[in-house]
């Protein structure tokens, strides 16, 4: 199911290792299909600086409890995890030896979805969040800016069936975003599973 070496990024103030290849290619076409399909996607108003517009992006959440997630304004309330977010959650957490409740899934259309710079810093995190992000589809560009030293910047592409681990101060020192690209771009899933206790 796995292969593939991990990459510590090296950041300062962070703690974040790139796996490129988590999932093999057939098993990533396989759950890239299975998702878009059954995930039940939704699409939410999002209010940023006292403006109010659709989020440029579909969301779910799913998790194994039923505790809601805020964001941005937005409280989601969770689905049960369906048989292959199940799997995807238990090859991660035997990777690296955490248990995670809750899966936020992103469906990114186009080039023209994106999500700006933000930290999963929510109080529901607590305040060292584990972040485990995995990619199917598309691949797209993500980018890091340090919160405190903004020349302190990096990026990275992130592959069909990778998975991107950010723990320790990361959340707290750094910001994140996945930015418009005029790029023709086909679909992206990105799933971010989390500890919501």
């Amino acid at each position: 199911m796995l292969f593939g070496s991990k990459i510590n990024l090296n950041m300062k103030d962070a703690d974040v290792v790139y796996y490129p290849h988590f999932f093999n290619n057939e098993l990533s076409n396989s759950y890239f299909k299975s998702l878009l399909n059954n995930i039940e996607w939704q699409e939410d108003n999002i209010t940023v600086f006292g403006k109010t517009y659709l989020q440029p992006r579909l969301t779910a959440l799913y998790a194994n409890n039923k505790l809601s997630y805020t964001y941005s304004n937005i409280t989601m309330q969770p689905k049960a995890f369906t048989k292959e977010l199940l799997e995807i959650k238990k090859a991660i957490e035997k990777e690296i030896n955490t248990n995670f409740t809750t899966c936020l899934a992103n469906l990114y259309r186009n080039g023209q979805d994106s999500n700006g710079w933000h930290a999963d810093d929510e109080k529901e995190l607590g305040t060292q969040p584990i972040i485990a992000s995995v990619t199917f589809g598309a691949e797209r560009i993500f980018h890091f800016k340090h919160k405190y030293e903004p020349q302190l910047k990096t990026k990275i592409i992130l592959n069909h069936g990778s998975l991107l681990i950010m723990k320790g101060n990361t959340q707290n020192c750094w910001l994140h975003q996945l930015p418009k690209t005029k790029k023709r771009m086909s679909e992206r899933i990105n799933l971010t599973f989390r500890i919501i206790a």
